[in-house]
């Protein structure tokens, strides 16, 4: 049992069918044919199951966005971490460029 999940749900990766380590890229393709075997516009639909999976990898996926891909992006507790700003030197430029705008005159095939 995972110890992060609570007691009363069963394991999320055991509904997947994934091992503890599996990579995020293993838990999505689990769920993705786990949904495809339940669901209702299957010819045996598990409105049970289908519930069960999309939990397991709603828990799955916000525990695995919640770990910081590196050990060194972790803050350490305590300490505050400083950010400078630094005002631009040139003018931004333009969001959207436009060029001219030419029109063609709709031809119909009658």
């Amino acid at each position: 049992m995972n110890p992060s999940h609570p007691a009363d749900l069963p394991d999320p990766h055991a509904v997947l069918g994934v091992a503890p380590g599996a990579s995020t890229a293993e838990i999505t393709a689990a769920y993705r044919r786990a949904v495809r075997e339940c669901h209702p516009d299957t010819p045996h639909p598990d409105r049970e199951r289908l519930a069960a999976v999309i939990t397991a990898y709603r828990h799955l996926r916000d525990h695995l966005a919640r770990q910081p891909t590196e050990p060194h992006q972790r803050p350490t507790p305590g300490h505050d971490i400083h950010v400078r700003v630094h005002p631009r030197t040139t003018p931004p430029e333009p969001d959207v460029r436009a060029g001219p705008v030419h029109r063609h005159p709709h031809r119909h095939s009658w």
